[in-house]
């Protein structure tokens, strides 16, 4: 069997422009890993003096001054333990935007302005709690995950001889973010005169996970009633493991409840979409009628009263 020279060319411009797209993936995703691990030093950078550097990072994290959250309590809650940068102009814009492009689609899909401004108010509203919480989710999983790896950085370093402060800065300094900035933040605030609980404490308030508050409540035990610390941390780090492996577990054993629910709830609006475009008059014949909306209304609310009930069933806490 011959091969053509021409098929020869094709494959060989296959393979440079797929080992071209493997060097750039590679390239993004080092550059990536490094600005994270940077982040925190690159403020350092830019500012002079350490109460400096402290004030900027607690405003970065949406924190006056003295690391007290503003606003509302569980909005500011939210901004803090999501890990975004403090940007309110910005996010405002994004917002706005945002709405308007949510208003637009809705008034060119439905030609009426009261349901225009109804989309484009519930989507300037909603839609930024959704995010936050989507950030804060992500975020908690990996504090999650690297915690375990943190606390056995600082025990090694203790082992060696190292001060406590040395040992968290070290993780501020060697791990990726979001461990490495809260854990640089709590060394600059113990280097700024904090007690380890305190800044520990604050690692706390800013996460809200619970493995990270147990860390707190350890360091806070320790402080009041003595003991070996490094002891203490190995129990910590191995407890929080075996967390995240029942956490894991929970996963595996609930997919198959959150993946019935995924097609329950996908699947009315996947054949409404198709019969929309297979035949238009299937239901576009009857949407108008009040009979019509107010059974659509009620298998919307069924639809909701299941979803609640399967997440019920699945959410299991540790």
């Amino acid at each position: 069997m011959e091969i053509e020279p021409r098929h020869i060319v094709l494959l060989l411009v296959f393979a440079a422009v797929f080992a071209l797209g493997q060097a750039v993936f590679g390239l993004v995703t080092t550059a990536r890993a490094k600005l994270q691990v940077n982040r925190r030093l690159i403020v350092q950078r830019d500012t002079g003096s350490l109460s400096e550097l402290v004030t900027e990072l607690r405003k970065q994290r949406g924190l006056n001054a003295d690391g007290e959250r503003r606003g509302f309590t569980w909005l500011s809650e939210l901004i803090t333990a999501s890990g975004l940068r403090y940007q309110p102009q910005k996010w405002a814009v994004f917002i706005a935007a945002g709405a308007a492009l949510t208003g637009l689609a809705a008034f060119a899909g439905t030609r009426n302005l009261v349901a225009a401004a109804a989309a484009a108010g519930f989507a300037g509203a909603v839609g930024p709690l959704v995010f936050l919480k989507f950030m804060v989710a992500r975020r908690s999983k990996m504090l999650g995950l690297q915690l375990p790896q943190a606390l056995e950085v600082v025990v090694r370093s203790l082992e060696a001889g190292h001060p406590v402060a040395t040992a968290i800065a070290l993780v501020g300094r060697e791990m990726p973010d979001p461990i490495g900035s809260e854990f640089g933040m709590a060394a600059d605030e113990i280097a700024f005169g904090s007690t380890l609980a305190q800044a520990v404490g604050r690692i706390a308030d800013r996460c809200r996970h619970e493995d990270v508050d147990l860390f707190a409540a350890t360091i806070r035990l320790q402080e009041r009633s003595g003991g070996n610390l490094v002891g203490l941390l190995k129990t910590n780090a191995h407890t929080i493991r075996e967390r995240v492996k029942m956490r894991l577990k929970i996963k595996a054993a609930s997919s198959e409840g959150r993946a019935s629910a995924l097609i329950l709830t996908s699947a009315p609006f996947v054949v409404i979409a198709l019969l929309h475009v297979v035949s238009p008059s299937y239901y576009g014949a009857v949407l108008h009628m009040r009979g019509a909306q107010i059974a659509l209304a009620c298998c919307g609310v069924w639809i909701t009263i299941g979803n609640l009930v399967m997440r019920r069933m699945i959410d299991m806490r540790i």
